[in-house]
């Protein structure tokens, strides 16, 4: 497993990030590996259910499926992320879907390396999630990327292994899937992956080396 060479691809430079309770996740996919902080304290309600999925096994044959980048984002502003999960339609997922954590109530922001919730309006996250590619703050509380202006919930950070999300990201997209948004942006072939809970070192606030549980 790599680190990014930019420092800025593994810290995200926002003071709201550091949490002393958290946990840490490995996505594991043919490019190599990604570790992430999942923030349980910050954002409980959404990165409670992030965590259930994994243990259920649930993402245990899940994918990488969208990469949206300007060259393919219809709709402006502009993103760059890669989302992945198990029902890229966000309609069937198996356990119910959760209340809308804004980042104005968690503090956290869709800065380089963060994670998300995917979903339709607010209160219908499931088991969708992305990670952001580069600052984007019309993805928060206020943004323009949602006409609600409600934003996305994010819940945690890349840690590790930016470079495999930028690799995967860079990836071949084209239209295979109906879902409207998923339109041009539908990785060809989708990336397999599957995300486990890691260990962590007990020192706050540290990435430590990570090691599955």
């Amino acid at each position: 497993m790599e680190s990014d060479p930019k420092a800025d691809d593994l810290i995200i430079k926002n003071e709201h990030l550091k949490t002393t309770q958290s946990a840490r996740v490995m996505m594991d996919t043919a490019y190599g590996q990604i570790v992430a902080e999942i923030y349980t304290a910050a954002a409980p309600v959404t990165a409670t259910n992030f965590l259930r999925y994994i243990d259920a096994g649930l993402y245990a044959e899940a994918s990488f499926y969208r990469a949206a980048r300007p060259d393919n984002d219809r709709r402006v502003p502009h993103i760059s992320v890669l989302q992945g999960g198990i029902d890229e339609t966000c309609r069937s997922a198996p356990f119910p879907p959760i209340p809308h954590e804004s980042t104005r109530a968690t503090g956290l922001t869709h800065c380089n390396g963060a994670l998300s919730a995917v979903r339709w309006e607010p209160g219908t996250a499931t088991s969708e999630f992305f990670i952001v590619v580069g600052d984007t703050p019309e993805l928060d509380f206020g943004g323009a990327r949602n006409p609600d202006g409600q934003g996305f919930a994010a819940f945690g950070r890349v840690i590790l292994g930016m470079d495999v999300v930028r690799q995967i990201h860079a990836g071949r997209t084209g239209t295979t899937s109906t879902v409207e948004f998923l339109q041009n942006q539908s990785l060809i072939p989708p990336v397999g992956l599957s995300v486990e809970r890691l260990a962590t070192d007990s020192r706050e606030n540290e990435p430590g080396l990570p090691r599955r549980r």
